[in-house]
């Protein structure tokens, strides 16, 4: 048995799901998703739980098998709680604002930069005084990205990192919150060592 396969998903209180046929539909607080699983994979409700089963032990079924659960506990999470991604912005000059479109940012271009908000995707700005107060990092805000997919809240994140991923020698760009940028030295840095 797939160790991920065989967990059963918690159905938590204010959510309700509907099994039609190779569909599983979740509702929630947070909104409504379907999620499509492979007619090898069964799905049923026992004591308000999901349980996912296999029909063999093929490796194609055995891989399906936490594929499918993780999808499932993904929706229940989503519509339940939501999910959300932090990114930082670091550049001196470089600025993001909130728009009924999307996302406005100057991020040292010669033009600014648009990102369109998809369906069911909001975007927060947050400025952390700590960070900010240390005026050498040129940290200049938080973008939050949140939704109840955790796949379009991944996708879109990573959109938003891919205009301006951090540079290493100055360290300027677009980062995850807990991601580490491995810095360079410079040409006049290494010169003075050697």
């Amino acid at each position: 048995m797939s160790r991920i396969g065989k967990m059963p998903v918690v159905i938590p209180a204010g959510v309700t799901v509907e099994l039609a046929g190779n569909t599983v539909k979740v509702k929630g607080p947070k909104g409504a998703i379907e999620e499509r699983i492979h007619p090898n994979i069964k799905v049923a409700i026992e004591n308000g739980r999901l349980v996912l089963t296999r029909g063999s032990d093929d490796k194609f079924d055995r891989a399906l098998h936490g594929l499918s659960r993780s999808l499932v506990s993904n929706a229940v999470t989503g519509v339940s709680q939501g999910f959300a991604k932090v990114l930082q912005v670091y550049g001196v000059g470089f600025k993001v604002q909130v728009t009924p479109a999307g996302l406005a940012m100057q991020l040292g271009f010669s033009h600014p930069v648009e990102v369109k908000k998809p369906a069911g995707i909001e975007f927060d700005i947050f400025e952390d005084p700590a960070l900010k107060a240390n005026k050498s990092t040129g940290y200049q805000a938080d973008i939050i990205v949140r939704g109840i997919s955790k796949q379009l809240v991944g996708e879109i994140a990573a959109e938003i990192r891919g205009l301006k991923p951090p540079e290493p020698y100055a360290g300027k760009g677009i980062r995850y919150k807990d991601e580490q940028v491995r810095r360079k030295a410079g040409k006049t840095a290494a010169g003075a060592t050697a």
